[in-house]
């Protein structure tokens, strides 16, 4: 796999302090990847169901980790129109913010 940016400090912090928790959803994400989708494919499938649940901290870290495996700024912004028919306006509007974030934080890094 790719080289993907370190989690936050507290998911750090979390994940030491509870190891069985790290192991369990590291083997669920493993399990999730099985299958005849490409990396890519799968960035931007898990991408567009943290947006849909509304999950920021999930749709920031997914920006993230798209970004370091290559996936354009404009691929990820198609993600986000292609909520706006499911979500509604105002929470794609909110999606398409703390997107804007990711990339002006990463443009300022």
């Amino acid at each position: 796999m790719t080289n993907l940016p370190e989690p936050p400090k507290i998911y750090q912090d979390f994940v030491k302090r509870y190891p069985k928790l790290e192991q369990a959803w590291e083997q669920i994400n493993e399990a999730g990847k099985e299958g005849n989708f490409d990396e890519k494919t799968i960035r931007l499938i898990k991408l567009g169901i943290a947006m849909g649940a509304m999950k920021q901290g999930s749709v920031t870290a997914g920006v993230r980790k798209a970004l370091a495996i290559g996936i354009t700024q404009e691929e990820i912004e198609q993600v986000i129109a292609l909520t706006a028919g499911t979500l509604g306006m105002s929470s794609t509007v909110a999606v398409f913010s703390w997107v804007q974030e990711v990339f002006h934080d990463r443009q300022g890094a």
